[in-house]
C-alpha cells in the first residue's frame, strides 16, 4: 500500500515515515502543498496524510483541488488545529477523516486501515485466500496456521494480490504501487521477488502457480477452488496474535517510545531554534520594528511546535506553545500591550522543551489505552455496547461469567499498573444469588487494580445493592429504562484517569511561594501558572484560560476581593472556581471572602498536597452542578 504524505515538519515526518515503513506502507513525503499536488497527480496512491497549514498551498485546497480533479483515494488530514470549525472545513473540503495532533500512533494506523478497506475490494479486517491468511494489523502471513517468514517486498506484493484479486498486475503497475517514486527498480527486480515468494507459498502447501503470469500481460493471483473469491476466515485462531490486548498494545507502545526518544535528541535542538525566532519576532514587536509577514512566520512556528511537542508527549510544552499560536493568529500587528504574556510564555516553552518529562507517546489518548470486559451480560446488550466502543477504538472482550474473569485477569502482572491506562468491568447482577460471589469479584479488583472500575449493571434497584457495591469500592447504574447508548455513556464515563492535568493560575505578591509552587503542585496532576503583579491580571487570565484561580487576600494596589469581584460580576468567569490562600486567620477576613464570591479559604502556611486535593475536590464539585 503506498501512502503520500504531506507534512513540512521534519520530526513528525520521520516519525510517521518511520511507522508507516515498518507497517509495510511504501511512503512518498513531500513538505509543501504544490509539491503535494505534484506528487499526486503523477503517481498512483492507496491514500494521503496531509497537514492543514503547509507552505505554498494550504492542505484544504489541496484537498479541494484533488476531490475537483476526480481523485478518489482516502484523504486523512493531519493538524494541531483542534477546532471545530477546521474540520468541517477538511471534511467539506473532501477529507475522509481528521487526525489532531498530538495523536496517537496507533490510534493513527488503525483509522488508515479502516479507511483503506472501506476504499478497497476487499472490506474485511483480514485478507485471505484458501488456506492463506493475511492479518495488516499485525503484518503476519499464515498458511494452514503456520507463521510464513516474508521479506518487505515480499509480503507488499503478497497483499497487494490478495486485495485485488481479480486483477493482473503489469510490472509497472507492481513498480509504481509498491516502490517509493525515488527508488524504482529494474523489471528484472520484480520478477525476482515474485520468483522467492511463489517458492515460500509452494514450500508451505500452496500450489506452485498460486501467483500465476499471462505473458504479455502480468501477474494475478489464481483462484482458489472456491470460486476465487477473497473470503472472510472460518477462525480468527490462525491468523490473529492471541496475546493479552493489553500486553500487545504495551509492548507496541514501547517500542514506539524509543524510537521517540532516539528521534527527540535532534527535534529538540530544532524546537529550541523556533522558539529563538519565535523571541526575536516579539523583540521586533515590543520595539515597533516588525512587519506582518514577520508575526505570520512566527504563528507558524507556534503552530508546528504544537504538533511536534505533542506528537512527542511533552503535553505542558505542547499548551504552552497553543496559546502563543492563539496571540500571534490575527490579520494586524499585536500591540505592545498585547504582547505582556508572551515573553514569559516563551522563557516557559524553552524551559519545557529543555528539561521536559521523559518522552513518551501521547499520554492525553485513551482510545487504544482503554479497555472493556463485560461479564455475565447479555449477549445483545454486549454486542451493542463493543459495537459502540469499537467506534471509538476502545478494546474489548467478553467473558461467560466471573470464573472466566478472574482467569483472564491473572494473565495480568500486578506490577505494571499502567499497562492499561483506563480499564472498566460491566457486571450483570441479576439476583440475590449472584451478590455473594459479585461483591467478593469487586473487592479483589478494587484491591489489585484500583485504578480500574468495576461497573455493575442491574434492571433492580434497591438501596442495599447500592451501598454492597460501594463499600466494595464498585460503581453501580440502573439500567431499567435505559437505552444501550444511554449505558455505554455512563459507564465508560469512568475511563477518565484521574491524572487529567488541570490547569490552575495563582496571584500572589509572594515571590518565594509562587516559585515553588509548579513544583510542588506538579504531582498531583496540577499546571501552574503563577502571577506577581495584579495588574496583569485580565491579560494573563485571558492568556491562560484556568480551570481553578488561586488568589491571595492581601496585596498592594489591587486584592484578592477586588480581583474576585471582578470576575463574579463577568458572565465568562463567574464560575471559575476560586480559592483564597492568605495568612490572615480571622471569622471577618474569610466572611468578606466568601461574600465577594470565593469557594473555599485555606490559610498559610499549607501543604502543596493540601492544596491540591482542595483545587479538585472544588473542581470534582463543579463538574456535579
Amino acid at each position: 500500500m503506498k501512502i503520500l504524505l504531506v507534512e513540512d515538519d521534519d520530526s513528525i515526518v520521520s516519525l510517521l515515515t518511520r511507522t508507516l515503513t515498518a507497517q509495510h506502507y511504501i511512503v512518498d513525503a513531500v513538505k509543501d502543498g504544490e509539491m503535494g499536488w505534484n506528487y499526486a497527480s503523477t503517481f498512483d496512491y492507496d491514500s494521503i496524510v496531509l497537514d492543514i497549514m503547509l507552505p505554498k498551498l494550504d492542505g484544504i485546497t489541496l484537498c479541494k483541488r484533488l476531490r475537483g480533479e476526480g481523485y478518489t483515494m482516502p484523504i486523512v488530514m493531519l493538524t494541531g488545529q483542534d477546532l471545530i470549525t477546521a474540520k468541517v472545513q477538511s471534511l467539506d473540503a473532501g477529507a475522509d477523516d481528521y487526525i489532531v495532533k498530538p495523536f496517537d500512533i496507533n490510534e493513527l494506523m488503525a483509522r488508515m486501515r479502516a479507511l483503506l478497506r472501506r476504499s478497497s475490494n476487499n472490506p474485511l479486517p483480514l485478507l485471505s485466500w484458501g488456506d492463506l491468511m493475511l492479518d495488516p494489523s499485525t503484518c503476519e502471513v499464515t498458511y494452514d496456521g503456520r507463521l510464513l517468514s516474508l521479506t518487505t517486498k515480499e509480503y507488499d506484493l503478497l497483499e497487494l494480490f490478495l486485495r485485488d484479486s481479480y486483477h493482473v498486475f503489469s510490472s509497472d503497475e507492481i513498480i509504481d504501487r509498491l516502490w517509493s517514486s525515488d527508488d524504482f527498480p529494474a523489471e528484472a527486480t520484480v520478477r525476482s521477488h515474485l520468483r522467492r515468494l511463489r517458492q515460500k507459498l509452494h514450500a508451505a502447501g500452496a500450489p506452485i502457480d498460486a501467483i500465476s503470469t499471462i505473458h504479455g500481460r502480468g501477474y494475478y493471483l489464481k483462484s482458489t477452488q472456491t470460486n476465487g473469491n477473497i473470503s472472510s476466515a472460518p477462525t480468527l485462531s490462525s491468523a490473529v496474535n492471541r496475546e493479552n490486548p493489553a500486553l500487545q498494545i504495551d509492548r507496541q507502545q514501547q517500542q514506539y517510545r524509543s524510537f521517540l526518544q532516539e528521534t527527540w535528541v535532534t527535534t529538540k535542538c530544532q524546537c529550541l531554534e523556533s522558539v529563538s525566532e519565535i523571541q526575536a519576532t516579539v523583540d521586533r514587536l515590543l520595539l515597533g520594528e516588525c512587519s506582518y509577514p514577520q508575526q505570520e512566520l512566527a504563528h507558524r512556528l507556534a503552530h508546528k511546535l504544537v504538533g511536534t511537542l505533542g506528537v512527542f508527549g511533552l503535553m505542558s510544552g505542547m499548551e504552552i506553545a497553543r496559546q502563543m499560536e492563539i496571540l500571534l493568529d490575527r490579520p494586524t500587528l499585536l500591540m505592545p500591550t498585547e504582547l505582556i504574556i508572551l515573553p514569559a510564555l516563551l522563557e516557559e516553552l524553552a524551559t519545557e522543551i529543555e528539561y521536559g518529562e521523559t518522552i513518551q507517546s501521547n499520554p492525553n489518548s485513551s482510545a487504544d489505552r482503554s479497555f472493556l470486559l463485560f461479564v455475565d451480560l447479555d449477549p445483545s446488550l454486549s454486542f451493542s455496547l463493543a459495537e459502540l466502543a469499537t467506534n471509538q477504538n476502545i478494546q474489548t472482550m467478553t467473558v461467560a461469567n466471573i470464573d472466566a474473569a478472574y482467569g483472564y485477569i491473572s494473565t495480568i502482572p500486578d506490577a505494571p499498573i499502567d499497562i492499561l491506562t483506563s480499564t472498566v468491568l460491566f457486571v450483570r447482577l441479576a439476583s440475590d444469588r449472584d451478590r455473594a460471589p459479585l461483591l467478593g469479584f469487586i473487592a479483589n479488583l478494587h484491591q489489585r487494580f484500583s485504578h480500574w472500575s468495576v461497573v455493575v449493571l442491574s434492571e433492580r434497584d434497591n438501596l442495599p445493592d447500592r451501598l454492597a457495591v460501594a463499600n466494595n469500592g464498585g460503581k453501580f447504574i440502573a439500567t431499567a429504562g435505559l437505552t444501550t447508548e444511554q449505558i455505554f455513556t455512563a459507564a465508560t464515563s469512568f475511563l477518565q484517569p484521574a491524572t487529567t492535568i488541570v490547569k490552575i493560575m495563582v496571584v500572589d505578591d509572594d515571590l518565594d511561594w509562587l516559585r515553588a509552587l509548579p513544583q510542588l503542585l506538579q504531582p498531583w496532576g496540577l499546571k501552574t501558572t503563577t502571577l506577581a503583579d495584579p495588574q496583569q491580571f485580565l491579560a494573563v487570565l485571558q492568556a491562560v484560560q484556568p480551570e481553578a484561580l488561586v488568589l491571595d487576600l492581601n496585596m498592594p494596589d489591587i486584592n484578592g476581593l477586588e480581583l474576585c469581584q471582578v470576575l463574579r460580576s463577568d458572565p465568562q468567569w463567574q464560575y471559575l472556581p476560586i480559592l483564597f490562600v492568605s495568612a490572615t486567620n480571622d471569622s471577618i477576613a474569610q466572611q468578606q471572602a466568601f461574600e465577594v464570591g470565593a469557594d473555599d479559604y485555606l490559610c498559610k502556611p499549607i501543604m502543596g498536597g493540601e492544596l491540591a486535593r482542595r483545587i479538585r475536590h472544588r473542581l470534582a464539585r463543579g463538574q456535579c452542578r
